[in-house]
Order: structure tokens, then sequence, then C-alpha cells
């Protein structure tokens, strides 16, 4: 396997990023049309704010908690039109892969590819999507300590692969609920790649929503996004991930955490300042030594 130059700059680009990247879009494709506006808008947004965007959004959401959720238009149909959103608007694509056999594809078409927290210590999958060249980022379980992330981003580059980044998510707290431990974020650091946080799948409920008529579905605390992406740029993450959709209420998938593009610029022209005024990417230097007057 030889990785492809344009993953290596752009791999390069993004640990580079000051203060932070971006990798940000709708949870999934709705249509064609949808992405390409989405695109477009935070595409302006981000060069507005000065952020290195890679825009995001997924063919098929595999995990939805029900079989009857809608899940995207599938990977052969979503990677033509994510092909065309690259091409139409010059940007690199992050999307996620389930199984090993989708990786080859994905590769052709996506500058990342995502692995799911569900299956970020699954070896087969973590190696072909590694054997693309592609830049791998590794989503934490949330059922996982940070330090099994040192492992994952391993299993990535004894395939071959340096490209790897891996990303916090949440971690389940009884049912229902997840909790974001900023201190995650420094210790992931052990994994020796760029830390990303995901500030909007990480407050979601999942299956905490009961429905009218009987089921459930994740809900989620919108509300808080500005408060653990705050967090997150003050401690220092190399990389932010957030849903983001211009009529989250009628969102198909994860409708209560994606950001409403109306709100995007705000919020990021925060971040950005936060980011700046923070020394959270350096360790500070504790002395211990006993204090004399």
């Amino acid at each position: 396997m030889e990785l492809s130059s344009s993953s290596i700059l752009l791999y390069n680009n993004l640990k580079a990023a000051d203060p932070f990247f971006l990798l940000a879009g709708p949870n999934v494709i709705e249509s064609e049309d949808h992405v390409m506006r989405m695109a477009g808008h935070i595409k302006a947004i981000s060069s507005r704010v000065g952020l290195s965007l890679v825009f995001k959004s997924s063919f098929d959401k595999a995990n939805r908690t029900s079989s009857k959720s809608f899940r995207g238009p599938g990977m052969e149909q979503g990677l033509k039109i994510l092909e065309r959103v690259k091409l139409a608007h010059d940007i690199p694509i992050i999307t996620d892969v389930h199984e090993s056999s989708q990786c080859e594809a994905v590769g052709k078409v996506a500058d990342i590819i995502q692995i799911p927290a569900f299956l970020c210590r699954q070896t087969d999958l973590l190696v072909a999507a590694a054997k693309t060249g592609k830049i791998v980022n590794i989503k934490k379980g949330q059922f996982c300590a940070p330090s099994v992330m040192v492992n994952s981003a391993e299993k990535v580059r004894l395939a071959g692969n340096e490209n790897v980044m891996v990303c916090e998510r949440g971690t389940m707290f009884g049912y229902h609920d997840l909790i974001v431990d900023p201190r995650n974020l420094e210790w992931m650091r052990k994994a020796n790649c760029p830390v990303v946080a995901d500030i909007t799948h990480s407050l979601q409920k999942p299956a905490g929503r009961q429905l009218e008529g009987g089921g459930v579905a994740s809900g989620g605390f919108r509300e808080l996004i500005p408060c653990i992406a705050r967090t997150a740029v003050a401690v220092g993450v190399d990389g932010i991930f957030m849903e983001v959709h211009d009529d989250p209420l009628s969102a198909p998938v994860d409708g209560p955490t994606q950001w409403p593009l109306r709100n995007l610029e705000e919020l990021l022209q925060e971040l950005v300042a936060i980011a700046k005024a923070s020394k959270g990417k350096q360790p500070f230097e504790i002395d211990l030594t006993p204090f004399s007057e």
C-alpha cells in the first residue's frame, strides 16, 4: 500500500490547522440538492471564520434505533453524490463505513474514512480502512476508556498508514445518556495523533425519546452544544466534528443534536476566539518545588 500525496498533504494541513480544523455537515445524505446547498453554505462560513473544512455526510446510517428509520441513499448512490459535492465545491470529504467490504469503494471518493464508535475496536475494519491509504478518523466507543484509542490507532499504523485521528464522542452514563469527560481529550493525546471532539453526537440521549404510538428514538441536548464546544476548544483539541442542518426540526436523522445552520457562524467565531486565547495545546509546566517567600 502506498499513501497518496494528497492524503499526506491533507493530513499535514489538518495537523497544522490554527486554531483547529472543522469536520461538518448534515448527518445523512437526504438528497443531492440538500447536501450541495449545505456544502456551499458551510464552506462559505468556514472560509469567513478562517477554518479548514472537511465536509461530512453519511450514505448509510446502519445503526439506527429502529429498522423503520431513514438510513440514506446507500453506498453506490451516496458515493456518487459525495463525489459531485467534492468536485463542485472543491472540498475534501469525510464519510463513515460499517463493513470492511465498503472501504475500497469509499476510499476512492472520501479523503477521510470514519470508523463509527460502536466499531472502534474492529481490527478487520480498521485494517481495511487503513489499506485505502486515506486518513482514518476513529470515534471512541461510548463504552471505552480513552486508553483504548491508543490501541485502535496503532492497528491503523501497523497496517501501514500513519494518517490516523481519534475522536471523542461521549461516554455512556447509565441508560439513555452520555457524559463528556474533558479529561479524555487530554488522555487521548497518548494515541500520538490529532484529537477531535464530536460536539453533537456526544449530546445524544440514545434511544431516550418515546415516540407517539409506541417505540423509541434517540433524543439529545442541542442547547448544550455550545457548552461542550467551548470546553473542547479551551482544552486545545485539534479538530471539531459537528453535524449541521438548515432545518433541524425536520431532519430525518439525529435532529435533536444537529446544530442550526443559521447559528453556525456565530458559534464558530466564538470558538475561534476561545481557542486563540487558550493555551490548551501546550502542557502546563507544574512546579512542585517548595514555595518560599
